[in-house]
């Protein structure tokens, strides 16, 4: 059965609001503007989120590189140290910026009770990889070094993205492990895993007006600096080439069965399973990807949303 065949009226009518500029990545600062502005407008739509306190921070990237910007949600009020909660934006490893988020954290921040910090780390192709996953590596350096005086508990640090932010938080899971850095848990909803695109998920999913298969070896290949699924691609870069996925954080994976990542996420959460990784896998029936972001308020989204705030919350409180 086609792609579109599968939709229901609300996601076809979705997809018609999408403009395709948004992601043509022939034109990657018109892409970036226009998902920025669609962004801003469902912000602008969405409910207000009391008490959380946001304050940006300047921090020290990488040796040699430009400090990174990270933006930290503090619920109000709160005396007691608290879990920390690293954010990872998506955008194909081109696009999107902390922003888009703010939503998000902020509602992350007041409902499981954690400070958040959203990263905002460099984007493809002016600045492929190392760049993103080490700007991520300093946030989450930052963020563990400052606990105290951010009012978090540095034994109670998870961290997490969507889409290439989920990928990335994936490879800065791997980063953790390899460098020392303590993580309790690693949140990846619909993560951009695996540059080779060679399952039947990636081949499945093209249609124009969602990520698909043209836009995502677009965004590999940007951020590798050369053609997507090609030789001697690190696992930092793509975590599905990781050989060992022992002593990894426990993870949390969440896609829909519409998405062209399904198939190298259920892998993955197999693989993590298989070494030994604590790992809760939810496959969303009629979403894709995006679903929960792009329609809050269609059933399958609140569901979602509920899946996914209820893994982090016992995550990092052990509330369910």
């Amino acid at each position: 059965m086609r792609f579109e065949d599968r939709l229901d009226e609300a996601h076809l009518a979705l997809l018609e609001t999408i403009p395709a500029e948004m992601l043509d990545l022939s034109d990657v600062p018109t892409a970036r503007a226009t998902l920025a502005g669609r962004a801003e407008a469902m912000k602008e739509q969405a409910p207000e989120i009391p008490g959380v306190e946001i304050e940006d921070h300047h921090i020290p990237g990488p040796d040699g590189d430009p400090d990174v910007m990270v933006r930290v949600y503090t619920p109000s009020g709160v005396d007691a140290p608290m879990p920390g909660f690293l954010w990872i934006h998506g955008g194909g490893m081109v696009l999107g910026n902390v922003a888009m988020d703010d939503v998000k954290c902020k509602a992350a921040a007041a409902s499981v009770g954690c400070v958040v910090a959203s990263v905002e780390y460099r984007l493809a192709p002016e600045n492929p990889h190392p760049a993103p996953v080490e700007d991520c590596f300093a946030g989450l350096q930052w963020f563990a070094s400052n606990a105290g005086s951010l009012g978090v508990d540095p034994a109670r640090i998870a961290i997490g993205g969507g889409s290439a932010g989920g990928g990335l938080a994936a490879a800065l899971a791997l980063l953790a492990r390899d460098r020392g850095v303590d993580i309790i848990h690693q949140q990846l909803i619909f993560p951009m895993l695996d540059d080779r695109n060679i399952t039947r998920s990636s081949h499945y999913v093209q249609h124009p007006k969602v990520w698909n298969r043209e836009t995502n070896l677009a965004g590999w290949s940007a951020l590798l600096g050369k053609p997507a699924g090609s030789e001697d691609v690190s696992p930092y870069a793509a975590p599905a080439r990781a050989d060992d996925l022992s002593g990894l954080a426990p993870a949390f994976i969440i896609v829909g069965d519409l998405d062209l990542f399904l198939d190298e996420d259920i892998e993955y959460a197999g693989r993590l399973a298989a070494a030994g990784v604590p790992t809760e896998l939810h496959v969303m029936p009629g979403a894709v990807h995006g679903t929960s972001v792009l329609l809050p308020d269609h059933p399958v989204s609140k569901r979602w949303q509920a899946i996914e705030m209820g893994a982090l919350k016992h995550a990092l409180t052990g509330g369910g």
